[in-house]
């Protein structure tokens, strides 16, 4: 599992304060307002910056990190992930799971491996595990509570009841 879990990517500045705006890769965009510090991944080491205001707009979180004071300071970090650790990321409910933990893990049907999960789509009304399979095409599971049968983080496996139309023999 990945120690860091990236909740959302600066994608411009905004103003000309320092202040930069966010595409929150997060459920809840208001979970921001609770952050204090965020990590940020440059090069090879992670930096964390405290955050000093946030606000909404649109579909998008405006943030100002402590320091950061104008927007050349800003611009530098443009294109970056914002990061927290576990200890401080959000609690799950039950039977829900980080989409970085489900990438990666294998997927089987009773005893047949279909392949590894290679990216999660979010449709709204429920995930897709987008399933990479070897020498054929990829399958998309929905990750129902009727489909997905058992999900294991630590094992890296998650089990699954395929419906009509997902058969082996349909794809």
């Amino acid at each position: 599992m990945q120690q860091y879990l990236d909740v959302g990517k600066i994608i411009n500045t905004h103003g000309v304060r320092g202040e930069v705006k966010v595409f929150p890769l997060t459920d809840d965009p208001q979970r921001f307002k609770k952050l204090k510090w965020v990590y940020i991944e440059r090069q090879s080491s992670l930096d964390k910056l405290n955050i000093e205001g946030v606000k909404f707009f649109k579909n998008l979180v405006i943030i100002k990190f402590e320091g950061i004071d104008d927007a050349n300071s800003a611009e530098t970090l443009k294109n970056l992930s914002l990061k927290v650790d576990r200890e401080h990321a959000v609690k799950l409910p039950k039977d829900t799971y980080f989409i970085a933990d489900i990438i990666g893990c294998e997927v089987f049907e009773e005893d047949t491996r279909l392949g590894i999960v290679e990216d999660v789509l979010q449709t709204g009304s429920n995930d897709v595990y987008v399933v990479k399979r070897e020498n054929k095409r990829d399958i998309l599971i929905p990750a129902l509570k009727s489909v997905v049968t058992e999900v294991s983080i630590p094992d890296r496996k998650i089990k699954v009841v395929l419906p009509e139309g997902l058969k082996e023999d349909e794809v």
